[in-house]
Order: structure tokens, then sequence, then C-alpha cells
């Protein structure tokens, strides 16, 4: 709602409200005295004359029954200015014989600004949320217009040179409807909102926050943060309907883009969670740094590369036994009695098993380049 000017919306709303207080009709005028809200309906788009007086002698004017009659649009009433930070936005008028209904007129005229100054309080409170929202999603998906977002910041009174870290949590909403969805998730965004200002929907599955990633002793704590979102997730089960995940990304304490960068990392670590660990609620990039640094990969003649040996392994490994001993082998950090145990086997099996693995592959398990390479491509084949 801007200053100077009241919304038919809002004006028929306060009438419905006032006319609870008295039983008189009420009448809203916007600034050029046109009738936008009224008990009749019917005369909603009218000049009432009396607030044309009103708002022009900014006063309030009583009009009994023989100058009704000189005025066009005009019943007996009283006609109060509504003045909102002020300014006069418009005229509340309630009809009946001024002596008797002035006093209750005057009630009906401090309730109206204080809807008014509530429904004021409510628009910028949301339009501020809506600046600070599309803030965060310009800032996280890219560095490009840095210099506006460095303006936008100020004006925001967000401090950029405060280090963040991007967390996302992903909602699971079922078969909710868009509007319960959308209930839901500004319930959840305000219960962050204890936690950090910066909190954004980006989606009806997801939710954007940045959290200061440095400590009380400016020192980064990963357990510190872990402690946080595990605590976070348990709570916002209590007050949702939704099943939700969170991703913490990794904290880039350099460069111009690290919420960019953080919020790359989060989003990558869900997407390889939700692959590898379904079960879990939690992910976090210092759990999944080289799965998540080998993303990138998956579409690049390097990964074809990479893969090679493992294929060769799959040619012939048609049960997968071997690529389970594989994986079990690194499992235990390459360490053959504990690897036997897991397996069930004699070590004697396993060490068979190895030498297979290494003819088939072509690579030579004792050298610690050859291990990596097997160890990545079976990462990259997840």
């Amino acid at each position: 709602m801007k200053s100077q000017s009241i919304s038919p919306i809002l004006a028929q709303y306060i009438v419905d409200k006032t006319m609870k207080i008295i039983n008189c009709n009420v009448n809203i005028m916007n600034n050029h005295g046109e009738i936008i809200g009224s008990g009749d309906t019917q005369r909603i788009g009218e000049l009432h004359e009396g607030a044309v007086l009103a708002i022009s002698q900014g006063r309030v004017v009583t009009i009994d029954n023989p100058t009704a009659k000189k005025l066009k649009g005009v019943k007996p009433g009283v006609n109060f200015p509504l003045k909102l930070k002020k300014e006069i936005v418009g005229v509340i008028g309630v009809t009946g014989e001024p002596a008797q209904i002035i006093q209750f007129a005057e009630l009906v005229s401090m309730t109206a600004e204080m809807i008014m100054e509530q429904a004021l309080s409510f628009n910028q409170q949301s339009q501020e949320n809506r600046l600070k929202e599309e803030f965060i999603l310009s800032v996280i998906q890219s560095d490009k217009t840095l210099s506006n977002i460095n303006e936008w910041s100020r004006k925001l009174n967000i401090d950029l040179s405060l280090a963040y870290v991007a967390v996302i949590i992903e909602i699971e909403s079922g078969q909710l409807g868009i509007q319960t969805a959308m209930e839901e998730l500004q319930q959840i965004r305000n219960e962050l909102e204890t936690l950090t200002k910066l909190v954004a929907i980006k989606s009806l599955t997801e939710i954007v926050i940045l959290l200061p990633a440095l400590n009380k002793f400016n020192r980064w704590d990963f357990s510190e943060h872990k402690t946080k979102l595990e605590k976070l997730v348990s709570h916002t089960k209590l007050l949702s309907q939704f099943a939700i995940k969170i991703s913490l990304g990794k904290y880039f304490h350099q460069g111009n883009d690290t919420i960019a960068r953080s919020y790359q990392t989060a989003k990558t670590a869900l997407e390889i969670g939700k692959k590898r660990l379904p079960e879990c609620r939690n992910y976090y990039y210092q759990d999944l740094i080289l799965p998540v640094l080998l993303d990138g990969l998956n579409q690049d003649w390097q990964a074809d590369e990479l893969l090679s040996p493992l294929n060769k392994l799959k040619a012939s490994d048609t049960n997968g036994l071997l690529q389970n001993t594989l994986e079990t082998w690194f499992f235990n950090n390459l360490h053959n009695s504990n690897t036997a145990k897991n397996l069930f086997i004699h070590r004697n099996t396993l060490e068979y098993r190895l030498n297979n693995i290494a003819k088939l592959t072509g690579l030579d398990l004792s050298k610690f380049d050859d291990r990596v390479l097997l160890y990545i491509a079976l990462q990259l084949d997840k």
C-alpha cells in the first residue's frame, strides 16, 4: 500500500471490521473523495462531497439532515480524515445523526488508522523479505553483477565482508497441494530465521540459507555446523509435515564468488548423497569431498579414460564378484586381513582375486598411482 492511497481491498476490510463495532453504515473514501469501501456496496464508486470537504480542509466534517440535502452523494453522518504518517490518505464516514454517533465514529476512525498502519508495516516487511530473497538467489548463482550486489547488500544492511557458508534444505512435500506446501514453506522459513536472517525460498522443494561461516573465535568449525544442522533437522520434523534433507556446502575464504561456490558444493553434495546414502537426512561436502569434486568429470573424456580399467574388469566380471572384492578392499584401507574377514574368505583367496583384478585391468596394485586410478574409477562409477 502506497502512503498516499488506500486500496479498495483494504478499504472494504476496514469497513467490514469496523461495522462490527457499531451498528451503523461505514464508508471509506480515497484521497479523491470516491467511495471505495462501504457497507452499502451500491454506493461504491460514488463521489462523496462530505469526504472532499474533509480532505480539502483537513478536518472532521459533520453533516446533519439539512446539509445532507444540499450535497451530492451524502447522508447525515460524521466524516473523519484518515491519516497515515501524518498524511491524509482518505476519509472514513459513519452514517447517522452526528450528535448520537460522534464518539463511536471517532473510535472507528482510530481503529481504521491502526489497521492501515499494521497493513503498511506488514507490506513493508513483506517487500523487504522479497528483496532479501532475490538478493540471496542472485548471490548463490554468480558474481557477474558483483558491483550491483554490493550496492544491494548495503541497502538491505547485509554485511558481505563476513564469511558465509550455504545450506540447502530440500523439501519432500508428497501429495500436498501448492497452497498447503507454500504455507508449510513459510512456516519453515520463519523458524529458520531464528538461526539466520538470510533465508530464501528458491522453489517449492528448496530453501537456501546462508550461515555465518566463522564462530566467535573467528574460526571455521565444521563440527559446530554439523551439530547445529542436526538439531535443526530434528526441530523441523516436529513443526512440519514435510520430510526434509539438508546439505552443507564448503566454506571458501577467498574469491569474489565464495557464496556461489559454497552453494554449488552443497547442491552437488545433496545430489550425490541422495544417490549413495538415500536413507540419510544430512549431507556434508566435507564427508563427500572426492565424489563431489569428481562430479564435474562425468561428461568429459577424462572420465572415460579413468573408467577404462574398471570397464575392462566389468567385461570379465559378469557376476560382480571381483568388483565387490575391490570395493571391500578399499573400504578396509587396503588391509588384507580385514578385507578377507569381511568377505568371509581366506587370505589366499583374496590374494588370488586381487591378482586376477590386476591382470584384467592391466594395473599393478602394488603401485600407489594404479591404486588411486582404480579408486577414482569406482567413485565415478557410483
